[in-house]
C-alpha cells in the first residue's frame, strides 16, 4: 500500500477517535475518492504515492470552487465547511512552488527542449512545453498557473 494512502487512514482514525469531524469527514471523502480511483478501469490497481498526489490535488481544488460557489450563493457556512476540510487536505500536499521557483522550472524545461530540438520552442509547441514542466512540478503548482507561465516564455 502507498505511505501517504497508509498515512491518510491512520490519521483518519485517530480523527475519528478524537471527534474531529471536519477532520473526519474530509479524510473519508479523499479515501473514497482514492478507492474510486484504484477500482476505475478494468482491473483494480494500487494507486502510487504520485497518484494519490493527484488526487489530493483534485480534491483540494474541488473543495476551493465548492466553497466559492457557497461563498457566492451566500451560504457563508457551507463555505467555510468546504475551507477547512480544504486546509485539513493541503496539510497532505508537498509545498507549492512561488512563482519564482516556476519560472525557473519552465526556463529548465524550455531549455532542455531547445537542446533537444535544435532549436526554441514556440507557441505551436507550447503543449510540449507544458507536459514537460507538468511531470518536473509533479503536482506543486496547478495546471493553470504553469500554462501561464510558460506562455508568458514563449511569447
Amino acid at each position: 500500500m502507498a505511505e501517504l494512502k497508509a498515512r491518510l487512514q491512520a490519521d483518519l482514525t485517530t480523527a475519528i477517535k478524537a471527534r474531529e469531524t471536519v477532520r473526519a469527514g474530509a479524510l473519508r471523502m479523499t479515501l473514497a475518492a482514492i478507492q474510486t480511483e484504484q477500482v476505475a478501469g478494468k482491473t483494480a490497481r494500487e494507486l502510487s504515492d504520485d497518484e494519490v498526489l493527484k488526487v489530493l490535488a483534485r480534491e483540494v481544488k474541488k473543495r476551493r470552487e465548492a466553497a466559492e460557489a457557497f461563498a457566492g450563493a451566500g451560504r457563508t457556512e457551507q463555505a467555510e465547511l468546504e475551507r477547512a476540510e480544504s486546509a485539513v487536505l493541503e496539510d497532505y500536499l508537498p509545498t507549492p512552488l512561488s512563482d519564482d521557483e516556476l519560472a525557473t522550472l519552465v526556463d529548465a524545461v524550455i531549455a532542455d527542449l531547445t537542446t533537444q530540438l535544435g532549436e526554441k520552442p514556440t507557441l505551436r509547441q507550447m503543449g510540449q512545453v507544458i507536459k514537460e514542466a507538468n511531470a518536473k512540478a509533479a503536482g506543486r503548482a496547478e495546471g493553470g498557473r504553469i500554462a501561464t507561465t510558460v506562455k508568458a516564455k514563449l511569447a
